[in-house]
């Protein structure tokens, strides 16, 4: 199994659900965070006083998948994103050891259909 993790501008979080449902996502975990990349919060094209960030609100997205289901969820993810432009945001995947369910006890892939 695989956890994706997103962050994606909150204008473009609409389209990106209805994409991952559409792409057979069957439950995913959205938070509100704020951050800045490589930028480091460039705003209107002013670049920041040294040492002074500004943060970018952003909306990240939790998914966990079985393995073969990874690169069509990343592809959902990555057409779904309007403007193609710096700060649209980074999908990360990390390996996952384990999932339970807590109320059925099932364990595996089972506990995340």
């Amino acid at each position: 199994m695989k956890k994706i993790e997103c962050y994606v501008q909150p204008f473009d979080f609409d389209e990106v659900a209805a994409s991952l449902v559409a792409a057979g996502v069957v439950g995913m975990s959205v938070i509100e965070a704020k951050g800045f990349g490589v930028q480091r919060g460039m705003q209107r094209g002013v670049e920041p006083k040294p040492g002074e960030f500004v943060f970018h609100p952003k909306t990240k997205i939790e998914i966990v998948v079985p393995d073969d289901e990874v690169d069509r969820v990343i592809e959902a993810i990555k057409t779904s994103i309007k403007t193609k432009q710096i700060g649209e945001g980074k999908i990360f995947v990390t390996h996952v050891d384990e999932a339970v369910r807590a109320r059925t006890g099932e364990q595996g892939e089972a506990a995340i259909r």
